[in-house]
């Protein structure tokens, strides 16, 4: 009964049925994520309203044309005893068809002004597109390889619980042979335990990755199971710092926004300084008028009553008319509009030379940690090295009673310290060169 235990916990790790799992690259978590991602889908169906407002009709290009239809209707009855006709009993009807076109020939170049603004407005929906894929690519690459990485942690735990399980085995086999005491069987169960106990906490951890992965790239079935055929990789890239800076300052999906803003900001100014020139309206149109008088009864001096019948008659009216107009006193309020467009113009000057500034010490920041993580991962990489050579030696120092449980014991904690943070080095480094590629708009092309 003394292995119950033992092999309930193994059943455990080991028993769990696996599930069909679909094999998914890097390159196909992206695509996916591109594709399902809620916010972009959002991003990409303002440019598409964007584009369709950015028109010369919208603008204000083309005539307003109006077509208009009136039909008139009305009955008089007319008494008059002083006259030879006493009274006049008519229907009067008729109907108006006209066509009307308004157009304004000159009004300070507005026209152009607001096609331009509609043009910055396309520009800058797009702009929001480019930053959705790009913010999109980053949750993906880095939801990806923290997957990656706590699966590896998680071979490594395995690795560590066999070793621990294979020394219980090895304790209580000298047991029996009376090699060695319960208080080493003890210390090493005790060892087994600690290290199923953080498998079991390292599964957790695997399967909250691959939750946030699924989420990354647009899953919704929680019960689709991927096999991660990407690992970290391990070649480092040299980067020179002048490149990046001028790399970031052209093609920096942020601050190509500002720049934008910056354009319709200076576009905003120009359109409320038109309001101070004249605007002159072109107004012509059409209209033919039939109508038709029908008099019912007339009753005569001589009270004669007569049908009178009816009288029909047409018009046709063909008009063209050019207006001038000009605002003389609006109380200052157009002398107000240029100003505070004026001010929104340098603000948003401001903002970008801020930007500016804040993207230059981020990407210093971020090349100086990268640099950083290159050497961090090279020294790991010997760390783990030694600690696995050092980890075969205990253990046959240890089968040959040279040292101690606790002595291996602590020997096995280190090769656990070093392994994960190698790994922890390696995500560091891609995710300090996935800031890189994004300040520089590397992520996006």
């Amino acid at each position: 009964m003394k292995y119950i235990f033992y092999v309930a916990i193994t059943l455990l790790f080991s028993g769990i049925a696996a599930k069909a799992q679909t094999p998914l690259s890097i390159e196909q978590a992206i695509a996916l994520g591109i594709q399902r991602n809620l916010p972009l889908q959002s991003a990409r169906n303002n440019a598409e309203t964007a584009r369709i407002n950015n028109d010369w009709g919208a603008a204000g290009r083309y005539p307003d044309v109006n077509a208009t239809v009136n039909l008139n209707n009305g009955y008089n009855n007319n008494q008059n005893p002083a006259s030879f006709l006493q009274s006049l009993s008519a229907l009067n009807t008729g109907i108006t068809p006209g066509v009307e076109a308004v157009w304004v020939v000159y009004g300070g170049h507005r026209v152009h002004i607001s096609k331009e603004q509609l043009q910055l407005i396309e520009n800058q929906a797009q702009g929001n597109v480019r930053q959705a894929v790009e913010a999109t690519i980053e949750d993906v690459i880095l939801s990806y390889y923290q997957a990656v990485i706590q699966q590896e942690q998680l071979q490594v735990r395995a690795e560590v619980l066999r070793l621990s399980r294979e020394r219980l085995e090895y304790q209580r086999t000298r047991q029996e042979f009376g090699q060695s005491s319960t208080f080493d069987v003890i210390q090493t169960q005790d060892a087994w335990l600690n290290d199923s106990t953080a498998y079991l906490v390292q599964q957790t951890n695997v399967a909250n990755a691959m939750r946030n992965l699924r989420r990354a790239i647009g899953e919704d079935n929680p019960e689709t199971a991927y096999a991660l055929t990407d690992r970290l990789p391990v070649e480092t890239t040299r980067y020179d710092a002048e490149e990046l800076r001028t790399r970031m300052l052209n093609s920096n999906q942020a601050l190509a926004q500002l720049r934008i803003g910056r354009e319709l900001a200076a576009v905003q100014t120009r359109f409320q300084e038109s309001f101070n020139k004249p605007t002159l309206s072109l107004r012509s149109g059409a209209s033919y008028t039939l109508s038709r008088n029908i008099f019912a009864n007339g009753l005569f001096a001589n009270g004669e009553l007569r049908d009178l019948g009816g009288i029909q008659n047409t018009n046709f009216n063909l008009f063209v008319n050019l207006s001038a107009a000009y605002n003389l006193f609006d109380g200052g309020a157009r002398r107000r509009n240029v100003q505070t467009a004026r001010i929104a113009e340098l603000n948003t000057q401001l903002g970008m030379d801020d930007m500016r500034r804040n993207l230059l010490t981020q990407l210093d920041i971020a090349l100086e940690s990268y640099n950083n993580q290159k050497r961090v991962l090279e020294l790991s990489n010997q760390l783990v090295n030694n600690a696995r050579r050092n980890i075969q030696i205990a253990e046959e120092r240890f089968r040959g009673g040279l040292i101690s449980f606790f002595d291996y014991r602590s020997i096995q904690i280190s090769y656990i310290n070093a392994t994960q943070t190698r790994l922890n080095a390696l995500y560091n480094l891609k995710t300090t060169e996935t800031e890189l590629l994004r300040l520089s708009g590397g992520l996006v092309r």
